[in-house]
């Protein structure tokens, strides 16, 4: 009898922890990719929002959630200012060119300050994460904050990630918050994608190049972590001029150079996670 009671106790604790570890999906999405960098200043929204339009032009219905929370970039890069409609329970994403967008910043006035402790923060992404009413997505990037705090664990323990894409330049200042963020990563079994070199590199108009931020350090860190490296992307005027305007690049211009090498590091997302 005592055998069988331990027997049922150790089943109890089983369900219980499977329980405890599971992870729920956002609600309308197939697929959901992180777009970190664990470092700031390394042109993560920017490229997040670039690819949300790459996957779209590969013939995929998109949506970009900004969980940055403190500095929510969204409303400027992608050009929209009005608040989310709601039926009491749920938002409902706004949309422009065809993809579909949320943040924080569409909810509280962009000149307010977020001077908020963790469990605010954490109250926050709950939000984002279970009161959103996306429509049929198959794609949901999700743009993340720097560091590898409140809102990476939030999401890591709580939201099923079926990917992460890291960005960083190529300086080791940057490398080495690369370097925790793939830690952070592994530990909390989120897949990691692959590794992609921003500003990588600045070629003039008479094709002479300048790595002004340093050479390979992207490709020699997913190397080093056995990881995916999938691509360079340049310093580009148009890319930043195209993100001031809310006009993304890849939107706008989609045979631009700098818009294929987006589309190629699209497809390799989109296939790391079919």
């Amino acid at each position: 009898m005592s055998d069988n009671k331990a027997k049922i106790s150790q089943s109890s604790k089983e369900k219980t922890k499977t329980k405890n570890f599971e992870k729920n999906p956002i609600k309308g999405t197939k697929f959901t990719i992180m777009v970190s960098s664990a470092k700031g200043g390394v042109g993560k929204s920017t490229f997040a929002i670039n690819l949300t339009f790459a996957i779209q032009k590969l013939g995929k219905k998109v949506g970009l959630l900004d969980a940055d929370i403190y500095g929510p970039s969204l409303p400027k890069l992608i050009g929209l200012g009005e608040k989310p409609k709601t039926d009491g329970k749920f938002l409902f994403p706004l949309e422009k060119y065809g993809a579909q967008f949320m943040s924080l910043g569409f909810l509280v006035d962009q000149k307010t300050p977020m001077i908020w402790r963790g469990p605010m923060v954490i109250s926050a992404i709950k939000t984002l994460t279970e009161k959103v009413m996306w429509k049929d997505l198959d794609f949901l990037i999700i743009d993340m904050p720097p560091g590898t705090g409140d809102t990476q664990l939030t999401f890591a323990q709580d939201v099923k990630i079926d990917g992460a894409v890291i960005i960083s330049t190529p300086q080791e200042l940057a490398l080495m918050d690369v370097k925790r963020g793939i830690q952070m990563f592994d530990k909390t079994k989120i897949k990691i994608i692959g590794l992609v070199d921003n500003m990588s590199f600045f070629k003039t108009e008479e094709g002479k190049i300048y790595k002004i931020f340093g050479e390979n350090g992207v490709e020699k860190t997913a190397k080093e972590f056995n990881k995916e490296f999938l691509g360079k992307i340049p310093i580009s005027t148009e890319l930043r001029e195209s993100a001031d305007l809310g006009l993304p690049l890849t939107y706008k211009d989609p045979e631009n150079e700098v818009s294929k090498v987006f589309k190629d590091i699209a497809d390799k997302i989109t296939q790391g996670v079919l």
